[in-house]
């Protein structure tokens, strides 16, 4: 499914009880002017858009996983259609009821759904149709036509900005489509890089150690034992590096960090953050993370992930005081985390939850070599990014976790 640009929870919420509360106002209305406190004699066909009202409500609000958007398009304008042709026909009517304020506010809403999400193209534009001219038609059911126009044209003018509404909300979740297709494909190819140095440099050490080999095979054989158990693991780290990011292309651009310097990275990142006038940064890394092997490309994303943080923090949290970066190893793994104190400017924040679109080159790339990462605010009001790396040989600290500051 393509990503779909998303809104914070508070309006996810209430989008869904504030269309609760209009159609309830809206049914009231209704019943209201279906009374003989209007003056009016009723007619029991005043009644059918009070009683199909329901229908409506539960094809818009529905969860998502009930039905697709297009089946609850078309049942909807088919009922209304029908709903219209059969009232419109009838012989006898009371001057008192309306065409269905309720099922109007509904068909709207599942107007600019429709517009927004439909797929594929021409059933949308065809669903569309069908739903905005059951609205602009809903006026025929009532007997009297003296303000057809008038109700007509304001119809008209609710289904045009529905319906640009929800084109452009379609427009919105296709460049968010195509951005997030963008970081996933530079962080692939990043990581690709990543793999061709580090194979680049077994390969070679295999090369050179099977020549050795071969030279020493009669003058040392007892050395030759030592040299292909070297070439093994070195053959079997290679592989395992190419079994995790397989099928991923490349194309030149950055610089991966060295193996075994990835702490000594982390330093320098928090050192350039705190001198670029960013605040103050602790780096903390326990011991059993610092003995823990971990191979090439996991400490490149190790540095990625830390290195979009600070970026997050100078970009959202400006009033940050202080930022901590924790590396630990718990359960097997490598647990990176990236905390400030400071209060996360909610105009410029990621929406949503899932974050920006550097976040999802992130996940992609700790996907991708076997980890996960989430991000997001803390109870304190800060912000904290916590990303999990597998680790070549995790073995305990017997010294309880102890820290040490990089």
């Amino acid at each position: 499914m393509e990503p779909r640009t998303p809104f914070p929870r508070r309006i996810r919420w209430a989008a869904p009880v504030a269309l609760c509360l209009v159609l309830v106002l809206a049914w009231l209305a209704d019943w209201v002017s279906v009374q003989p406190l209007t003056g009016y004699p009723h007619h029991v066909a005043d009644f059918v858009p009070l009683a199909t009202a329901p229908l409506y409500a539960v094809l818009l609000l529905a969860p998502d996983g009930w039905s697709t958007v297009r089946r609850r398009a078309a049942a909807a304008a088919a009922a209304s259609w029908t709903v219209t042709g059969v009232l419109a026909l009838l012989p006898h009517r009371s001057a008192a009821g309306t065409w269905g304020l309720p099922e109007t506010v509904a068909l709207l809403a599942l107007l600019a759904r429709t517009a927004r999400r439909a797929e594929p193209p021409p059933a949308a534009v065809a669903l569309c149709a069908a739903l905005g001219t059951a609205v602009v038609a809903a006026p025929l059911r009532m007997w009297h036509y003296n303000d057809l126009v008038n109700y007509a044209f304001a119809l008209t003018v609710a289904v045009g900005t529905l319906l640009g509404l929800g084109c452009y909300l379609r427009a919105l979740d296709a460049r968010r489509a195509r951005a997030v297709t963008a970081v996933r494909q530079s962080e692939r190819l990043e990581l690709a890089r990543d793999l061709h140095d580090f194979v680049a440099h077994h390969v070679t050490g295999i090369v050179v150690q099977a020549q050795a080999a071969r030279t020493i095979r009669e003058s040392a054989p007892e050395r030759v034992d030592t040299m292909l158990t070297g070439i093994e693991k070195a053959g079997l780290e290679t592989l395992d590096s190419m079994r995790r990011l397989v099928r991923v292309l490349r194309e030149e651009e950055g610089r991966a960090v060295r193996p075994g310097e990835l702490y000594a990275a982390l330093a320098e990142l928090a050192a350039d953050f705190s001198r670029g006038g960013g605040p103050d940064v602790t780096v903390r890394i326990d011991a059993a993370a610092r003995r823990a092997r971990l191979a090439p490309e996991v400490e490149t994303s190790v540095q990625r992930a830390v290195q979009e943080a600070l970026t997050n923090v100078r970009r959202h949290a400006p009033g940050a005081v202080t930022v901590a970066v924790r590396a630990a190893l718990r359960a097997g793994q490598l647990a990176v985390e990236v905390r400030n104190d400071g209060p996360v400017d909610r105009a410029a924040a990621p929406a949503g939850g899932r974050g920006g679109f550097g976040l999802v080159g992130l996940r992609e790339r700790a996907e991708a070599v076997g980890g996960s990462l989430t991000a997001g605010p803390t109870p304190e009001g800060g912000w904290q990014l916590t990303a999990t790396f597998p680790v070549l040989d995790p073995r305990p600290d017997d010294a309880g976790m102890a820290r040490s500051d990089a």
